[in-house]
């Protein structure tokens, strides 16, 4: 079952560290990735017009987050063609019809180890900070701003670069 998957649990926050023998660079936080702001897509955008920001951009990818910063998902380039080609999507659709809803976001206090557990089964993860936000009423609510997106690439090109200190 997965509960006693030692990966799963990670993943899902439950388990910090599992594994005996570390990687030198598993409990290194991931904000020292050098992770570039996202290109964000709001939920109206047309299909027609993902495609073209992300290849007029030079992006596979990008999150769909509402304006109130509500995450809805990730779009990829790739999806988008396959799906207006397919006629599953219309071009003129919005690109929420695309959209990835399932995705694994990851903190910029939470260890590479961790981000290594997720990128084992997924193609990506959505690197997301928590801010506290006041309304004029006075009411606080936690508001989780996307500061990008992380794949095994980023991971790999940090590990290959870094000195072990």
């Amino acid at each position: 079952s997965k509960f006693v998957n030692d990966k799963w649990m990670i993943k899902n926050g439950f388990l910090n560290d599992v594994q005996e023998h570390k990687p030198w660079w598993w409990n290194i936080k991931v904000q020292k990735l050098n992770i570039s702001a996202p290109l964000i897509l709001l939920p109206e955008v047309s299909c027609q017009k993902a495609i073209e920001i992300l290849q007029e951009k030079g992006y596979d990818q990008a999150p769909v987050v509402a304006e109130s910063g509500l995450i809805l998902g990730m779009v990829t380039l790739s999806n988008t063609l396959s799906s207006v080609l397919a006629g599953n999507a219309e071009f003129s659709d919005p690109v929420t019809k695309v959209t990835y809803d399932q995705f694994s976001k990851i903190g910029l206090e939470d260890s590479l180890g961790k981000l290594s557990c997720i990128l084992e089964n997924d193609h990506f993860a959505i690197v997301v900070h928590e801010q506290m936000q006041f309304s004029g009423n006075g009411t606080s609510f936690m508001k989780q701003m996307v500061f990008g997106v992380v794949t095994a690439m980023d991971l790999l090109t940090f590990v290959s670069r870094s000195d072990k200190k």
